[in-house]
């Protein structure tokens, strides 16, 4: 069998290709950006025991597996995140939220920032990244989770503080509280095609806004003043979670869009005392 067949037979199954792309590359052990390469090497012979690895990883993205679990890693923000089963995958789209965050902690020295139910450590990562200078909080009440995001720390050399609490249990003060928390209605039937990843992770009560609700709630006893909270949201939760924040006393409070043009995350400034 030839890389182009084994791609071919990946696709009768229902594979996209860009997928099928991807778990090739893994079971050669290339990196993932070499898509062109399997281009110029369509007609290579593809070894048995690749083609058994390929076949069985297939199936499994067949039903339904994410394909960053199957390889173990997702790329996010510049930094190559290890992901499994005990962390949501990373979403492009969550990189709108890390934009937002680096242009309000611009104008701010040495700030302080919390990341809540970090994961895989995707958004605190990605901050302590690009300001070398912040002190970055990163907090789950997963310890499972806690592990995979301490490891991605571990192997980037980024010295994020990660420590178990729920929300903004024992935080102190911060420049920046940022979230992207469970926001599925419980009863969502989106969360079927999501099932195999950590529910508690995904669903946030009836109406989805629970975490969203508990966060905005306790975010200004825990921002300095000048401070901002930046949540991501469902793709019709931007409205309900700025009258959220309008109502708990927040300034500025506006959305962003994420790639789609979909308003995907939302914000607003603590007030300056005095």
């Amino acid at each position: 069998m030839t890389l182009q067949q084994a791609l071919a037979a990946a696709a009768r199954q229902g594979l996209a290709r860009l997928d099928a792309q991807l778990l090739l590359l893994h079971v050669l052990e290339r990196p993932a950006g070499d898509r062109a390469w399997l281009i110029a090497h369509d007609g290579d012979a593809l070894p048995a025991p690749a083609q058994e690895r390929f076949a069985a990883l297939c199936a499994r993205r067949a039903a339904g597996e994410p394909v960053a679990y199957l390889t173990g890693e997702k790329e996010f923000f510049g930094l190559a995140l290890q992901v499994d089963a005990r962390v949501l995958v990373p979403r492009p789209d969550t990189e709108t939220l890390v934009e937002w965050a680096l242009e309000v902690l611009r104008p701010v020295a040495a700030p302080r920032v919390i990341d809540l139910g970090t994961g895989s450590g995707a958004i605190a990562l990605a901050l302590q990244s690009a300001r070398p200078d912040a002190r970055v909080e990163a907090v789950d009440r997963s310890e499972a989770a806690l592990a995979v995001a301490r490891a991605n720390g571990q192997r980037l050399g980024l010295a994020v503080h990660f420590r178990q609490a729920r929300w903004l249990e024992g935080a102190e003060a911060y420049d920046l509280v940022v979230s992207n928390p469970p926001y599925v209605a419980a009863a969502d039937p989106h969360l079927a095609a999501l099932r195999h990843e950590p529910l508690e992770a995904l669903a946030a009560g009836a109406d989805g806004l629970e975490d969203l609700r508990a966060i905005v709630a306790a975010a200004p006893a825990h921002l300095r003043p000048g401070g901002w909270l930046l949540l991501e949201h469902g793709w019709d939760q931007a409205e309900a979670v700025r009258a959220l924040l309008a109502q708990a006393g927040f300034a500025g409070v506006a959305s962003r869009n994420d790639l789609a043009g979909i308003a995907r995350c939302s914000g607003g400034r603590r007030l300056e005392l005095g």
